[in-house]
């Protein structure tokens, strides 16, 4: 029965008024503003990004349902997939002059790809592709192909063959690869992106607000499975998506240490909310073509308590100082093995017990561009931690520091996340991080 009765204040919950709801676009809304980030990052994104790596031609080819990841950030609104086989072309004629997008398909590809193929003059869609690279006679033709930048890697070996074979042997030889451009158009935040940015990290810390609360967690009942799937469920009732299963796990004054795998990835064997207990949440949402990943701490309050008990109050402090050691090792042209190595070493120097794991985001939870640490890896990341930092990236400000709790005589892991931008000066938060712990008043806050 009273597993029966959270569900029904679930649904209970769901029909009320919604506020957060009422700030969420509708999808023809959506489509409009994906549609215009799309049209001015190809006038104000890629033509830097491709003349700082001297790249005169970008081909980008999918089939329908095995789309390159690349492919799937140019593909405007109503396109939820790539039609039969896509190629899109991107010609840089140089001198100042805008770039030229084509598409090689049956069909225009949005406002910014205009149709460059008619299959009833060339059926070869191929040949039509070779006719046109030998109009633009480019001196380098990049594609999508990239030994340790996974999203980098998209053109398949078959498409790869086909292209080699449709080209003339001269422009054969000038075929390399787009890794950098490639990185470089996933990594970079436009600035009509950045002024929506900061709503959809908004939107994302007020359902993890919503889910730590007495609305959803009623302690002896509610079990954390019950927060996770509660996340679900909100995320998808506001009409909006996840890119990763969330995970809620505890920490009390018990006998257990923590386990950094079993708080992302296991079941525990008591996994029912009591008071006392230091709640942890992994969550991301994707809005708007782009997505968050957050880490936040809640503490359920005692009987008769009013406030989150100082000891926990400190511990999340001495994780919001290895939040800034770290973003303060941000600057242009650094890499990510070199912010890593530096703020492990002043945080170890200040008394701090570090781990950090930060990596880049937006058009992808797990971005490309340079990956500062693993939590396996906190001697450096090869290749992956060795790419510089450009500005207007985005990251996700991901570490942890553990701090002994005398009251509990145990080690609390204070576990964070948060996105921010970097944006050639400073790094700062998309929207205002936690620095306070979130309080589950079940007593009085019904």
């Amino acid at each position: 029965m009273r597993r029966i009765g959270f569900i029904l204040s679930f649904f209970m919950s769901l029909v009320q008024a919604d506020d957060l709801k009422d700030d969420i676009l509708s999808m023809h809304q959506r489509a409009v503003v994906r549609d215009g980030f799309l049209k001015d990052r190809f006038e104000t994104v890629l033509p830097e990004i491709m003349a700082r790596n001297n790249m005169d031609m970008w081909i980008v080819i999918a089939r329908e349902y095995n789309e390159d990841p690349v492919i799937r950030t140019m593909l405007p609104a109503t396109w939820l997939n790539a039609r039969r086989r896509t190629i899109l072309v991107i010609h840089n004629p140089g001198k100042g002059h805008p770039l030229e997008t084509y598409a090689v398909a049956r069909y225009d590809v949005g406002e910014v790809f205009k149709k460059a193929w008619d299959p009833e003059a060339q059926p070869n869609q191929y040949k039509a592709l070779a006719d046109l690279i030998q109009s633009k006679n480019p001196k380098s033709i990049g594609i999508n192909k990239s030994i340790y930048f996974a999203q980098a890697d998209g053109i398949t070996a078959n498409e790869y063959e086909l292209l080699k074979k449709a080209l003339p042997r001269k422009y054969q030889s000038r075929i390399v690869s787009a890794e950098q451009v490639a990185i470089g158009w996933l990594e970079t935040r436009s600035a009509k992106e950045m002024k929506v940015y900061p709503d959809i990290c908004r939107i994302a810390h007020d359902i993890i607000k919503e889910g730590f609360s007495a609305k959803v967690i009623t302690p002896g009942i509610t079990t954390t499975d019950d927060v996770v799937w509660w996340y679900r469920e909100r995320i998808r009732d506001l009409n909006l998506v996840t890119w990763f299963h969330p995970t809620v796990d505890i920490q009390r004054a018990d006998k257990q240490d923590f386990n950094f795998l079993e708080a992302f990835s296991k079941d525990k064997a008591d996994n029912v909310i009591r008071p006392g207990d230091l709640l942890h949440v992994d969550f991301g949402i994707t809005y708007l073509g782009l997505n968050t990943d957050t880490q936040q701490h809640a503490y359920v309050l005692m009987p008769g308590e009013s406030r989150t008990p100082n000891f926990l109050v400190k511990a999340l402090g001495v994780g919001n100082r290895l939040q800034d050691i770290l973003t303060d090792q941000f600057k242009t042209g650094r890499t990510g093995n070199e912010m890593l190595l530096s703020a492990l070493k002043q945080a170890k120097e200040e008394g701090i017990k570090p781990q950090i794991y930060t990596h880049p985001i937006g058009y992808y939870g797990h971005g490309s561009g340079p990956t500062i640490g693993m939590w396996d890896k906190q001697e450096g990341v090869p290749v992956n931690g060795d790419y510089p930092l450009f500005p207007n990236t985005a990251y996700s400000i991901e570490l942890n520091a553990k701090v002994h709790i005398k009251e509990w005589d145990k080690e609390v892991a204070i576990m964070l996340e948060e996105d921010a931008l970097f944006d050639g000066e400073t790094c700062d938060y998309i929207d205002p991080r936690q620095t306070e712990m979130i309080i589950i008043d079940w007593e009085t806050d019904k």
